[in-house]
């Protein structure tokens, strides 16, 4: 068997056409243009419906263009949308409050986009380990791991060993190192080796190298590590948060294992406009003084009445519970599916964050063509590191639209069958 994707139609090149124009190519998108979304669905411009199974990289949980978020944020923009942090707002307070009890810390301060949040997380940091652990001034280390992704500025590409994210953007920060994701004894000997450490930032799954899941007994002994080393441990919950993986916090599983610090994206908004967070208590956030961090947009009316939204959103809709139940089935679908075609190497995933890694080389692609053929029987995916295959719609899925996707992807992997 075989499948020769469907060629774009002339409408939908035109568009492709003027982004490859007048666009900077820093994407590599997958040839399909879209302009309308509900839910779990997506329409393109020719009218073509699709199954979303990338979720805008797990910002839209809470289903494309959400009625309630919708009012929400069409209310607040005809009332205010941006004082800049010159000036208080009515809002700013509630959305501090409403958020540091949802997740339990004592401090929110809201940002931008996700890797704002990071670069926050990293300063923050860096603040605590010379105002309240006593590092010498410019010597504190923050602790990465392998493969991870957290963005892309100067700063978290300095902790990054993707060729693609680094090749001809250096010099990098110093100060970052990184060690083997999933690694305890790694992680120990570089705490055991240099007391110059201020945190550790991880992923509690790591999305972007492909939805790599630790062992069950990971977060907790780095939890353990870093209390025992007096070193921040720091989860990047940018894509893993907001009901994602089963838990509103994929941190959230391991319950002896509270993170000292989580940054938040993506979902936080619902896809609606660029929110990020970092939370931490007291004897972190109060090393930072006015004039020392901030964002004009940063915690802005508008982010702060859709984020509460959002969140709420999840709560009352149970996404964390249906991405547990949904998740579960859809794994076990697609292990059925794997045992059935060899193409599917493994599955791996939490919820409703899941992969297929594809029997092929990363740098084959085996991948690209499946998600073309995907595309063309109404499952929007997208390869990553070449031959793994994220898998997650967003948390609104019911068990007729996961069936509905197993199909597709049973179906279309039969065309590249070994």
């Amino acid at each position: 068997m075989s499948h020769d994707a469907r060629p774009l139609s002339i409408k939908s090149a035109s568009y492709i056409e003027r982004e490859d124009k007048y666009g900077a190519h820093n994407y590599h998108p997958l040839p399909v243009v879209l302009e309308r979304g509900d839910g779990v669905w997506l329409w393109d411009v020719d009218g073509n419906k699709y199954l979303d199974f990338l979720s805008a990289y797990s910002a839209v949980n809470q289903g494309h263009c959400h009625p309630r978020i919708v009012s929400t944020m069409i209310r607040q923009a005809q009332k205010l949308t941006l004082t800049s942090r010159a000036f208080h707002s009515n809002l700013l307070g509630e959305a501090e409050e409403y958020i540091a009890k949802l997740f339990g810390y004592d401090k929110v301060l809201l940002m931008n986009t996700g890797v704002e949040g990071t670069e926050t997380a990293m300063k923050l940091a860096r603040k605590w380990a010379y105002k309240v652990k006593g590092i010498e001034s410019n010597k504190a280390r923050i602790l990465f791991a392998n493969n991870n992704f957290h963005g892309r500025t100067l700063a978290v590409i300095s902790a990054s060993n993707d060729p693609d994210a680094r090749n001809d953007f250096g010099p990098f920060m110093p100060g970052i190192s990184r060690i083997a994701y999933n690694n305890l004894p790694a992680l120990q000997r570089e705490l055991e080796s240099d007391t110059d450490i201020a945190a550790f930032i991880v992923e509690p799954i790591q999305g972007e190298a492909g939805v790599v899941v630790p062992d069950s007994n990971y977060l907790t002994g780095v939890y353990e590590l870093c209390k025992k080393h007096n070193v921040l441990f720091i989860a990047d919950e940018i894509q893993t948060g907001i009901g994602r993986t089963g838990t509103m916090l994929a941190t959230d599983i391991n319950k002896n294992a509270k993170p000292d610090m989580v940054i938040l994206g993506k979902a936080l908004s619902g896809g609606m406009m660029p929110v990020s967070a970092v939370l931490c208590n007291d004897n972190i956030m109060m090393t930072i003084k006015a004039g020392e961090h901030g964002s004009t947009f940063g915690g802005n009316p508008l982010a702060c009445a859709v984020a509460m939204e959002a969140l709420k959103v999840i709560q009352d809709e149970k996404l964390a519970e249906n991405a547990a139940k949904m998740g579960q089935i859809f794994r076990d679908g697609l292990n059925s599916i794997s045992a059935k075609n060899n193409l599917v190497q493994l599955v791996r995933g939490r919820g409703l964050l899941n992969a297929i890694v594809i029997n092929s080389d990363e740098d084959s692609d085996v991948a690209w063509n499946i998600c073309l053929a995907f595309r063309d029987h109404g499952l929007l995916a997208k390869p990553t590191h070449g031959n793994k295959i994220r898998l997650a719609p967003p948390l609104v899925i019911n068990e007729e639209q996961i069936h509905l996707a197993l199909n597709i992807i049973e179906k279309c992997l039969g065309y590249f069958r070994n």
